[in-house]
């Protein structure tokens, strides 16, 4: 029971950091997602999305996350290691997760349309691949959520405020 205490106050603790790094990827403009790579109790790997401004569709959070854990590891496995993250893993980044060999996906928000962790698919966990991830959900989820929302409604505001501009003139 105290072992489960500790970990929950962990995984908020990492939490809350991930959401950091998604306020720099939303002043970038982009999609605020934000994870870090935990190992032995310390940070070795962050990113937030960053694929406007690289120009890069895999530049992704979890992407850049595990890429950097992966220096810092001298391996591309990362068999002891957790990742937490603002936003649910889409495709792309759920089979960098099974193919990194990660041990546990911890996130926030749940992703209707491309969550690739239980929402939409399966891919953390399918019974088919030769890897299965142990997946925790939801944590912060409400501050998630909200980041992601805000983010999108200014979005749409300024796109709408711009053809309003347009029509105008």
């Amino acid at each position: 029971m105290i072992e489960n205490d500790i970990q929950q106050r962990l995984d908020i603790t990492y939490m809350q950091r991930a959401l950091a790094l998604a306020d720099i990827a939303q002043q970038h403009n982009e999609i605020p997602v934000g994870a870090v790579v935990v190992a032995n109790n310390e940070i070795i790997g962050e990113g937030y999305n960053q694929s406007i401004m690289l120009n890069d569709p895999s530049a992704h959070a979890e992407m850049l996350a595990i890429r950097q854990a992966g220096n810092v590891l001298n391996n591309y496995r990362m068999i002891d290691c957790t990742l937490y993250v603002t936003l649910e893993p889409c495709p792309m980044c759920a089979g960098l997760l099974v193919h990194s060999r990660i041990k546990r996906l911890v996130f926030g928000a749940a992703d209707l349309k491309t969550g690739s962790a239980g929402s939409v698919f399966c891919l953390t966990h399918h019974e088919k691949l030769n890897h299965q991830i142990e997946v925790v959900s939801g944590v912060l989820a409400e501050q998630c959520s909200e980041q992601l929302s805000t983010f999108f409604q200014r979005r749409r505001a300024e796109k709408k405020a711009m053809k309003n501009r347009k029509s105008n003139t």
